[in-house]
């Protein structure tokens, strides 16, 4: 299955592909005592090893079956992760518009002068390809 084509994480999936992100190739137990750390009510063991076998199969996470206990790494990293969500975000939110997505992102979360910059960098960049 080529990454492109796999299919969209949900919001419990994400939580376990961000600390697989963070701190890389990982056993459950590992990730389920970061994740227990992490949340404000804590989740059982069998529910986080049921969430990784759900991953394994949606092809979101590959599980090395040569040592025990199984270590799991995620199959595509985080940037392209998100580029996928925030396409798909744009088309069904607000209808393929980048400049939507952009001003409702401003207007719903202040952004800092750095992170300002970076967004008149890149529309720069933007504005150069189309010349």
């Amino acid at each position: 299955m080529k990454s492109k084509n796999l299919p969209r994480p949900t919001e419990t999936e994400l939580e376990i592909l961000r600390v697989l992100w963070k701190h890389g190739a990982s056993t459950v137990r590992q990730v389920h005592q970061i994740l227990n750390r992490e949340r404000e009510s804590e989740v059982g063991y069998s529910t986080t090893l049921k969430m990784f076998q759900v991953l394994t199969q949606k092809g979101l996470v590959e599980r090395d079956e040569t040592v025990r206990p199984q270590i799991y790494s995620p199959r595509v990293p985080q940037e392209q992760t998100q580029k996928q969500l925030v396409k798909d975000l744009l088309k069904r939110a607000f209808g393929g518009s980048p400049r939507q997505l952009v001003m409702h992102a401003l207007s719903a979360e202040e952004a800092t002068d750095e992170e300002l910059e970076q967004l008149e960098q890149l529309l720069d960049k933007f504005e150069e390809k189309k010349k």
